[in-house]
C-alpha cells in the first residue's frame, strides 16, 4: 500500500469510529504497526490534519475537516453507487431524485478511472417497493426525523384497535414490503416501532425533542421492541413493536 493512501484511510478510519480509537486499532484495520500509526499521526498533524489525542489514549478528528470526493477509493465509488440504487429504489420520490443528484454530482468531479466505476459499476438492487406509503407521507416522517420535531398521528393496529399517538420520530426502517417508524411514544412512555402505511393523518407538532446527543437513537436501536420484530412478519404486520 502506497504510504499516502494509508493515511488517506487513516484518516478515514479515525472519521469513522464514534469516539477516540486507539492506535492498536488502526493498526490492526491498516496491518500496520503500532509504531508506523503514531509515526503516519505525527506526519498528518504536521500537515495541519486536525488530529486529537495522544498515545494510549485514542485520536479523534476535529468536527468540520473533510475530504475531497476526488480522493474516493473504487471500493467506495461502487459503495455510493449501491447505496443511490437502493434508496432509488426503496426510498420515496424526494430521495430517488436525491440519489441521481447525487451520483451526476460525484460524477462531475471525479477523475477518469473513478468515473469510469461510477458509470459502469454492475451492482443493482430491486426497483420499486410493496409498502404503501405515499411519498409525501414518508418526506414528512424524514423532515420530522430531521429537524427533531414531534409527530401526532391516528394509528390502528392489527387488531383493528384506534389510538391517537404523540411520538418523537426518530429513524425510518426499510424493508422489502413494510416501512418502519422507530420512535420514542409518549402514550406507552417507551421506544415504539409503527408501520408507516398504518399512519394516518400524520402533523408535525408545534414542539421539538432531544435526542440527547444521538443517546435516544441508541436506545431504540437496542431496545427490547427492536429485539422483538419478528422480520418474517412485518409484511402482515403482527410485529409486536409496531402495536
Amino acid at each position: 500500500m502506497r504510504r499516502a493512501d494509508r493515511l488517506l484511510q487513516i484518516v478515514q478510519a479515525i472519521r469513522r469510529h464514534r469516539g477516540p480509537v486507539t492506535a492498536q486499532t488502526l493498526a490492526e484495520e491498516l496491518e500496520v504497526s503500532r509504531r508506523t500509526i503514531y509515526r503516519d499521526i505525527l506526519d498528518l498533524q504536521a500537515s495541519m490534519v486536525p488530529i486529537e489525542g495522544e498515545a494510549g489514549i485514542g485520536y479523534v478528528l476535529r468536527p468540520g475537516y473533510d475530504l475531497p470526493p476526488l480522493m474516493f477509493t473504487i471500493e467506495e465509488v461502487e459503495a455510493i453507487v449501491l447505496g443511490a440504487r437502493l434508496a432509488g429504489g426503496r426510498g420515496d420520490a424526494g430521495l430517488a431524485r436525491a440519489a441521481d443528484n447525487v451520483l451526476a454530482k460525484i460524477g462531475a468531479v471525479l477523475p477518469p478511472k473513478q468515473a469510469a466505476a461510477l458509470e459502469q459499476a454492475a451492482l443493482y438492487a430491486p426497483m420499486g417497493r410493496q409498502d404503501t406509503t405515499p411519498d409525501a407521507q414518508l418526506e414528512l416522517l424524514r423532515q420530522l426525523i430531521r429537524e427533531r420535531i414531534k409527530l401526532s398521528f391516528a394509528y390502528v393496529d392489527l387488531k383493528g384497535r384506534p389510538t391517537r399517538r404523540s411520538v418523537w420520530p426518530l429513524a425510518l426502517l426499510y424493508f422489502s414490503d413494510a416501512t418502519l417508524l422507530g420512535s420514542w411514544c409518549e402514550l406507552r412512555s417507551d421506544y415504539r416501532y409503527f408501520r408507516t402505511d398504518r399512519i394516518v393523518d400524520p402533523q408535525g407538532l408545534d414542539d421539538r425533542f432531544n435526542t440527547r446527543n444521538g443517546a435516544m437513537l441508541d436506545g431504540l436501536l437496542v431496545s427490547e421492541c427492536t429485539a422483538r420484530i419478528p422480520l418474517s412478519t412485518i409484511g402482515d404486520g403482527t410485529a409486536r413493536a409496531a402495536r
